[in-house]
C-alpha cells in the first residue's frame, strides 16, 4: 500500500509520485478520466472534473473501473463522500436522451429526473424550447433546436445523450486502397481501424459522432479516410490552413479510388464543390468588412453530406459552433491530439461534436512504433545583461515578450545546429520579429502566415526531399504539416502556457523516422523569468502522456 503512487483528496485531486514502481500503469488508467494539471518534478497533480467524467460514461467505461482504479492505486482509502459524489455526476449523463420523433420536423427530449424537469419548466430560454408533452417525462422539440438544446444542458450540468439517428446523406462509394498510388501496401493499423468502429458503432444511433484523440504522426488522417469509407457518403472535411487542405486531398487520392474530379478544394484560391470537400476554417468563418454575416456559412448545407469531419478539432472556432449547432442530424467527427482547448470550450466540443470515443497513450504507440522515440530538453537560457534592466521594467505582455526574444537564444540555437549537423530541424517560434533575425543569421528561408501558399509548399517539398536542412518557421506550422523526416524541432518562444501548442509542436516530429532514429525536442527558455513558469504549463499535456524533460542550462556568452 505505501508503494501505490496515488493520494486522493476529497476536493477530487489526485497526487500521483511518479517514483512509485506503479506509477506509469495509475497514469494509464486514471487519464481516461481525469486530467493533469500540475506536473513538477516528483509529485503529478491530477483533477477529475464533471466533462472527465461524462467523457469515460460515454466511452463506455464502467464506474466501477473508476472506483477500482482509484481504490487499487491509491495509498490511503479514497473519501467515500467524494466516490458517491463522482457516482451521482457520473449516472447525469443519460438522464437527458434526444431519440427519434413522430416526424422530421421533430424529436422526442426524454427527461428522465424529476429534478432536471421541475428546473426546465421554469427556464426561460429552455421551456419554450418543449413545444409539446408527449408522457410523463418526454416532450417533443423541433429538430433544428437539437444543438442548442444540447449546449444548454451541458451547461447545467446533464449532458444529453443523443440518439436521435441521422440523415443518410447523399451516397458516394469510397473504397481503401490496399496500396497507394505509389505502390506502398497500404493496410489499417488496429487501433485506426478500433477507432473508426468505435465511432461508427455498426451504423446504431449512438455512434456517428463524436472525437477521436490520437498523437501527431499516428495518422489521424487515415482514420478520417477509413470512416468515410465506412459510411460510403457525401463528406465535408473542414480543417485549419490551405496546406493542411491539400494535404488532405493527396492523403486522399493515394489512398482511396476517388478521382480527382471527386475532390474539391473550398479555400481563398478556389471554390471547387464536390462530393468530398476539403475546405478551411477560415473560409467558412470569412465575414465581408468585419461584420458578422458569415458568406460561406451556407457551404454546410450546400449539399447533402453524410459526414462531417473536423480536423484539429480542439481549435473549432467560435463561430463554427454555431453553425455546428444547426447540423446535428449529419455525422461528425472531430480530430485532434488533445481535447485541451485553451478559452475553457471543452464542454461545446462535447455537445456538439460528441464525447470522446477513443484515446491511446502516446507512449504505448511509441512502444510499438506507430510514432518515433522522442525526447524532451528544456534548455535554460540567462537574458544578457543588456536585457535584464528592460525585462525589469516591462509589464503584462510585454514581460513575457522581452523574455521570450531573449538574443542568447541565438547562441543555443548555433549550438543545437551543430550537435545535430545535416538532421532536418525546425526552429519554430511566436514573435516575427524574432523569427526573421534568426533566419538572417543563420541563412535560412522563413515560413509565416504571410507566406504565398506556393511558396509554403515549395519550400515544405523542398526540406521533405532533403534539400534544406533546416527552416523558421511561425505558429503556421503549429498543425497539420506533414513534414515526416523532421528530427530535430527548436521551439524559441511560444503562445504563453499553451498546452495543445507544446503537444502540436512535438507532434511535428513524431512520425516515424527511418532507421528508427530518436526524435529531439527542444524548447529555449530564459532562466528565472515568467517565460519559464509559462513553461512548465505548456509541458503539463506531455507529461500527462509519458513525456520527461531534461533540464539544461547554457551559459550565454
Amino acid at each position: 500500500m505505501q508503494k501505490n503512487p496515488l493520494i486522493v483528496q476529497s476536493d477530487r485531486t489526485v497526487l500521483a509520485e511518479v517514483d512509485s514502481p506503479f506509477y506509469e500503469e495509475a497514469r494509464n488508467r486514471l487519464c481516461r478520466f481525469a486530467e493533469l494539471v500540475k506536473s513538477p518534478e516528483h509529485i503529478h497533480t491530477y483533477r477529475i472534473s464533471d466533462l472527465s467524467i461524462w467523457n469515460a460514461a460515454a466511452s463506455g467505461m464502467p464506474f466501477s473501473d473508476i472506483s477500482k482504479t482509484l481504490h487499487d492505486y491509491s495509498r490511503y482509502p479514497a473519501p467515500e463522500h467524494m466516490l458517491m459524489d463522482m457516482e451521482r455526476v457520473y449516472a447525469r449523463y443519460g438522464q437527458v436522451r434526444l431519440r427519434p420523433g413522430p416526424d422530421p420536423t421533430r424529436l422526442v427530449l426524454d427527461i428522465l429526473d424529476d429534478f432536471v424537469r421541475a428546473q426546465v419548466s421554469q427556464d426561460k430560454a429552455l421551456a419554450p424550447m418543449l413545444i409539446e408533452k408527449m408522457g410523463g417525462q418526454s416532450f417533443a422539440i423541433w429538430s433544428k433546436d437539437r444543438g442548442p438544446i444540447k449546449q444548454m444542458f451541458i451547461k447545467k450540468g446533464y449532458p444529453v445523450e443523443d440518439i436521435a439517428g441521422y440523415i443518410k446523406g447523399e451516397s458516394c462509394p469510397i473504397t481503401l486502397r490496399q496500396q497507394t498510388s505509389g505502390g506502398v501496401m497500404f493496410e489499417l493499423r488496429d487501433y485506426q481501424r478500433e477507432a473508426v468502429e468505435i465511432f461508427y458503432q455498426s451504423g446504431a444511433a449512438k455512434g456517428g459522432n463524436g472525437v477521436i484523440v490520437l498523437p501527431c504522426g499516428s495518422g489521424k488522417t487515415v482514420v478520417g479516410l477509413s470512416a468515410m469509407a465506412r459510411l460510403g457518403m457525401q463528406t465535408l472535411i473542414v480543417v485549419t490552413s490551405v496546406a493542411a487542405v491539400r494535404q488532405w486531398i493527396r492523403e486522399i487520392l493515394d489512398k482511396t479510388d476517388l478521382k480527382p474530379e471527386q475532390v474539391g478544394e473550398y479555400t481563398g484560391e478556389a471554390k471547387q464543390l464536390r462530393p468530398v470537400t476539403v475546405a478551411t476554417y477560415n473560409i467558412l468563418t470569412y465575414a465581408k468588412n468585419g461584420k458578422a454575416e458569415y458568406r460561406y456559412f451556407d457551404l454546410f448545407n450546400a449539399a447533402n453530406w453524410g459526414l462531417i469531419i473536423y480536423d484539429e478539432v480542439h481549435l473549432l472556432p467560435a463561430p463554427l459552433f454555431r453553425m455546428t449547432a444547426e447540423l446535428q442530424a449529419r455525422r461528425r467527427l472531430g480530430l485532434t491530439a488533445t481535447l485541451v482547448r485553451e478559452d475553457g470550450h471543452e464542454d461545446d466540443v462535447f455537445a456538439l461534436i460528441g464525447p470522446k470515443r477513443y484515446e491511446t497513450p502516446w507512449k504505448e504507440l511509441e512502444g510499438k512504433g506507430w510514432i518515433a522515440e522522442a525526447v524532451c530538453h528544456e534548455i535554460r537560457v540567462a537574458l544578457p545583461e543588456a536585457e535584464k534592466f528592460k525585462y525589469a521594467i516591462a509589464e503584462g505582455r510585454a514581460k513575457f515578450r522581452q523574455a521570450a526574444e531573449n538574443s542568447a537564444k541565438i547562441d543555443v540555437i548555433e549550438s543545437l545546429l551543430n550537435k545535430h549537423p545535416k538532421e532536418p530541424t525546425l526552429i519554430i517560434g511566436q514573435y516575427l520579429d524574432q523569427l526573421q533575425k534568426v533566419a538572417a543569421h543563420f541563412q535560412l528561408p522563413v515560413i509565416t502566415g504571410q507566406t504565398p501558399n506556393n511558396k509554403r509548399e515549395k519550400l515544405y517539398k523542398e526540406f521533405r526531399d532533403g534539400e534544406l536542412p533546416a527552416i523558421v518557421v511561425s505558429k503556421v506550422a503549429n498543425f497539420s504539416i506533414d513534414l515526416p523526416d523532421a528530427r530535430i524541432l527548436i521551439e524559441i518562444s511560444g503562445a504563453f502556457g499553451s498546452r495543445q501548442e507544446e503537444a502540436q509542436r512535438l507532434g511535428r516530429i513524431l512520425r516515424p523516422k527511418s532507421g528508427n532514429e530518436v526524435a529531439h525536442f527542444y524548447t529555449v527558455v530564459s532562466a528565472n523569468t515568467e517565460e519559464q513558469e509559462y513553461a512548465r504549463h505548456r509541458q503539463l499535456f506531455l507529461a500527462e502522456q509519458g513525456y520527461k524533460y531534461q533540464i539544461e542550462s547554457h551559459a550565454s556568452s
